[in-house]
């Protein structure tokens, strides 16, 4: 079993990368991929982890990305981060640029609306990037809000009453960046695009034009028409499957590493189909522990 999309406390989950593939050494993971949001900063720590543990630990991250006009989150996966990765770190520094400018906005709308919430207490609850979920957390402990879930609701969500904009990279911008870098490009929980599956169809067909690699099949949020419907979309468009939990800790209480909400059971045989594209290209793939 493997799970290809998981955070750690380097970006908006709430274990260490080392805790985060211990975790998936204990529940028998033969594979798992970090994939933090804008950040490169865990990844030695859990490949270190990997080899102390015994699992096969795939270098990864997660860029948000622009959409267009009517159409939900886009979220690329990059899979197979080299250790030198300087174009896509350029990247990562200016939307971290961006992303700053507006934790501070997003405080300071908060203090409008009589909260008494602090940049320098969020920054040490979050030990690492700072994003919403830390904001959440803070707004949690100061009693403002019953639950992460509520916060965002309120405040932090799109039509939260302290929401601000996210700075992204261009949907060209994140596919070559990381086809820059020779990582391998996976379209994220793509029933986030919309309930419609001709628009669906479009940008997906739309991103493997700018040279997406692959896409997530296996889910999380998916059900079983979900799971048929982009693996459908995959074949169709010659895309490569991936899959993950998408954990994040405790602040997605109903999402488990490896099987998410026990939905998910995914097959080494997936990644070995990865790992054979990415040899086919002359690119360099993670080893199988024991194997």
């Amino acid at each position: 079993m493997i799970d290809l999309h998981t955070h750690s406390t380097a970006s908006d989950g709430t274990d260490s990368p080392r805790e985060l593939v211990r975790k998936a050494a204990e529940i028998g993971l033969e594979a798992l991929a970090l994939t933090d949001h804008d950040t490169l900063q865990g990844l030695p720590e859990a490949l270190e982890a990997g080899r102390e543990f015994g699992v096969e630990v795939v270098p990864g991250c997660e860029l948000s990305v622009e959409s267009p006009e009517g159409v939900g989150w886009i979220h690329i996966v990059g899979l197979w981060i080299p250790e030198e990765a300087e174009p896509l770190q350029r990247a990562f520094d200016w939307v971290i640029e961006g992303r700053e400018t507006r934790n501070h906005e997003i405080i300071a709308r908060l203090r409008k609306l009589g909260i008494n919430i602090t940049y320098d207490n969020v920054v040490a609850r979050a030990g690492g990037t700072v994003g919403r979920p830390h904001i959440a957390q803070e707004l949690l402990s100061l009693g403002v809000v019953e639950s992460v879930q509520h916060a965002f609701g309120q405040y932090l969500g799109d039509n939260g009453r302290a929401y601000v904009p996210k700075r992204k990279l261009s949907r060209e911008q994140a596919i070559g960046v990381l086809r820059e870098v020779g990582a391998t490009s996976i379209l994220a929980h793509p029933f986030m695009l919309g309930p419609s599956p001709a628009l669906v169809e479009s940008i997906v067909g739309g991103l493997k034009d700018m040279g997406l690699d692959g896409m997530e099949v296996f889910y999380t949020e998916h059900d079983e028409s979900a799971t048929k419907l982009f693996g459908r979309l995959a074949d169709k468009f010659g895309l490569l499957k991936s899959g993950g939990s998408d954990y994040h800790g405790h602040v997605k209480p109903g999402t488990k590493l490896g099987v998410g909400k026990d939905n998910l059971d995914i097959s080494y045989d997936l990644l070995e189909a990865m790992k054979e594209a990415r040899r086919a290209r002359g690119q360099w793939v993670t080893e199988r522990i024991g194997g």
